[in-house]
């Protein structure tokens, strides 16, 4: 498959950027890979973003957004624009701009990502199904997204997979048990309650801000532990000030 337009010279693109891969398989979660983006980006991080073909369904089956190849800056920015609410506008307002973020088809095997001399800081998976977790750990490299892992694990870079299913049977157990052993992190999307939830677009920032604490990225998505009990009852969404919705 040939890459996009959008595309086109990126793996020989001048200059010292490093942007974080951003695998989006299908598991349900959608709303996580959003608030990962919105982190990243806000930031100043580049991303280069990895869109699988069962994720788009996902997407539009949580929040009614389809995501197409043509049209990927346009759907992206409707996208991140929405809360997990399903408020379409909750973050069109102070949205960060989208002109270093890059799109990789999940069918292109000659996209940067898929050489280890593209550089890259590293890749964060949100959500990971377990037919991802399964084909990472095997190193299948069956699309974009598993060749990517597959080459940032034997980089030695930064590999955060945040899986998202619930019970995990044997057989999943033992390949993030591999992935872990392999060097990535296991990250699974499990919601705090001590940071003082109030909707569940706190839910979803806590985990996606777990995310980029794994991959050392700042941010202000929660409110942290101080050490003191009863936090919870004050100080509402840490740092997320005027885009959130009353």
């Amino acid at each position: 498959m040939q890459p996009s337009q959008s595309n086109t010279n990126h793996a020989s693109a001048p200059g010292g950027r490093r942007p974080w891969v951003v695998g989006v398989s299908g598991a349900s979660g959608t709303p996580y890979a959003a608030a990962v983006l919105r982190g990243l980006l806000r930031a100043g991080e580049a991303v280069d973003l990895v869109v699988s073909r069962a994720s788009r369904l996902t997407l539009l089956d949580e929040t009614g957004s389809a995501f197409r190849d043509a049209h990927w800056r346009e759907d992206l920015r409707s996208w991140l624009s929405r809360g997990a609410d399903g408020d379409p506008g909750r973050f069109a307002e102070d949205l960060p701009g989208l002109d270093d973020v890059r799109f990789w088809p999940a069918g292109d095997l000659a996209a940067g990502p898929s050489s280890g001399s593209y550089p890259v800081k590293g890749m964060l998976i949100v959500p990971a199904s377990t037919a991802c977790v399964a084909g990472v750990a095997l190193g299948l490299s069956k699309d974009l997204l598993q060749r990517a892992a597959s080459v940032t694990l034997k980089e030695r870079r930064r590999l955060v997979v945040a899986v998202r299913e619930t019970p995990l049977n044997g057989q999943t157990l033992r390949h993030l048990v591999e992935l872990d052993e392999a060097g990535a992190v296991v990250l699974p999307a499990s919601p705090a309650f001590y940071a003082g939830a109030t909707d569940i677009q706190d839910l979803v920032d806590f985990v996606a801000g777990r995310v980029l604490d794994a991959a050392e990225v700042p941010h202000r998505l929660y409110r942290r532990w101080k050490g003191q009990l009863g936090g919870a009852g004050g100080d509402h969404g840490a740092g997320t000030g005027p885009r959130r919705a009353s």
